[in-house]
Formats: C-alpha cells, structure tokens, sequence
C-alpha cells in the first residue's frame, strides 16, 4: 500500500475515505493501492478533488469502457457524463430508493463514479450498504436457498413510461422512456470477481421476481431481503462538499440519494463503468 494514502474506514461493514491522492495525477502504484482499497471497502470516498470533466473521464476509463446511460440526461459539454441534479423547485431526487445501478442490464455496470458540482449546505447525502456483510449474516439455511435462485431485473417500471416517475418534475432531467426495454436474469447471489466475497444481489429499484416464480410468489422474500440488506449495521452514510468524490462497486454494495434537502440546488456529474456478465 502506498505510504501516501490515508485510508480511515467509514464504517465497519462498507466504505473508506481515502486522502493524500490525487485523482487526476495517479501513479500506477498509487492507481493499484486504490483498486485494492476498492476491492477491500466497496465505496470509496475522496475529498478535495478538482477533476475536470475530462479528467473524471480520464479516471473512469482506467477502471473500463464508459457506459452512457440511456435514462439521465448529459451534460452539455460531455456525452459521457450523466447529469444527477435537483432544482429548487423539484420535489423528487433522483436515486431515492435502494438500488444498483444497471442491474437491468445483462451485462451490469461495474461501478460508478459521481463527483459532486454544487450540494446545499446541509442535506443531499448519500446513504450506501455493503452486500457481502448482509450475505454473511444471513442464516445457512437462506444462504442455501438463496444460492440456487436467480431473479430478473428490469428498466421498464423504474423508467418507462408507466414508471412511477412524475415526468412533469423532471424538466430534462431524464429522458428516451421509450427505451426502457431492458431485462437481465442475475443470481440472487454472486461472487465477487475481485475479492471472492459472497454478495446479495437483488435491489427494489430494479428487480421484479425471482425466475420461476410468480411477482406475487416472490414478494415476501425479496421484501425480506431489501430489509435485511439495508439495516443500518451494513451501511455508511457520506456527506458531501464540493469536489467530493465517489466510486461506488455496483457488485458489492446498493445505495440510495437522501431526498432532505427541497428548496435547494444540488448537481452532481455520473460515469458508469461498463461490467461482464455475473455468476
């Protein structure tokens, strides 16, 4: 580990602050301690940035290839990156419920990273959980069940145009509902590629049933599950500044955006990192 970074937990299941780093001037020994830290914390967490647009693109695509997402509108300078912003006059946030990110996808998204532009004073955290601390608090008997079961997501219901989504509140924030036509089949539990670590792998945002079984069949125990994943002894809860940054593993943890903040701007700017198939 480099001798340069100081990495402080945030919590003891989920989550690191890491300092002494600076994102946009990495060495390839200081690049390969915080992948490692990525792999040990599932989220990581740098204060103090200055990343340029380009220099947020430049950071993603040491991790992979740039997703562009369907759904959130870009900025207008950078296609590559999704804009996350709330207006004063916006009632709903975007990413208020547990979820993560392009689990509709066949092949998921690796992580995200989101740095943040403009936040209010106070309000606009972000709350995340890690899903190998659930996993092993599980008893053996779910943990059994629950490994020969898969489950189907879908991008339909979350943004389509039957979605709960109040189109009218969103003032160019989202957009194309009509391409909201993903659905993946994932098992409900995967191991890590990474750090070989068991991990739940369901979400409310995008999972609809488990495959073979009925909507309605599948209810009790997914209610269950985003339950049981979500106790606050699996999570972290960050606080953001300007030039704050996230990166988050969209295979080991869920997160949810904090919708406390009505009356006040917050923009934040998103690159999602593209995955492989899960087993």
């Amino acid at each position: 580990m480099s001798l340069d970074l100081e990495i402080s937990p945030a919590s003891p299941c989920v989550g690191a602050e890491i300092r002494g780093v600076d994102l946009a001037q990495m060495s390839d020994e200081t690049f390969g301690a915080v992948k490692q830290a990525f792999a040990d914390y599932g989220v990581l967490f740098f204060r103090d940035q200055s990343l340029s647009p380009d220099q947020h693109i430049a950071f993603a695509e040491r991790w992979g290839d740039i997703v562009v997402n369907r759904f959130f509108s870009p900025t207008d300078t950078h296609p590559k990156i999704a804009e996350v912003r709330k207006e004063p006059h916006h009632k709903k946030n975007i990413g208020a419920r547990w979820h993560t990110d392009h689990s509709y996808d066949i092949e998921p998204a690796l992580g995200s990273v989101l740095v943040a532009r403009e936040v209010p004073k106070t309000g606009g955290d972000t709350m995340f959980a890690g899903m190998s601390a659930a996993y092993d608090a599980l008893s053996e008997g779910l943990k059994e069940q629950l490994n020969r079961l898969k489950a189907w997501h879908s991008s339909r219901h979350s943004f389509g145009y039957r979605s709960e989504i109040d189109w009218n509140d969103n003032d160019g924030r989202l957009q194309n509902p009509e391409n909201a036509l993903q659905d993946a089949c994932h098992p409900v539990v995967i191991t890590h590629p990474d750090s070989g670590k068991k991990c739940v792998y369901v979400n409310p945002e995008f999972t609809t049933h488990f495959d073979g079984w009925t909507a309605e069949e599948s209810a009790p125990l997914l209610e269950f599950l985003y339950a049981h994943v979500t106790k606050p002894e699996f999570t972290c809860r960050f606080r953001w500044e300007e030039g704050s940054v996230a990166m988050w593993d969209n295979r080991a943890t869920q997160h949810c955006a904090l919708n406390d903040y009505t009356g006040h701007r917050r923009v934040m700017h998103r690159i999602t990192i593209a995955g492989v198939a899960i087993s």
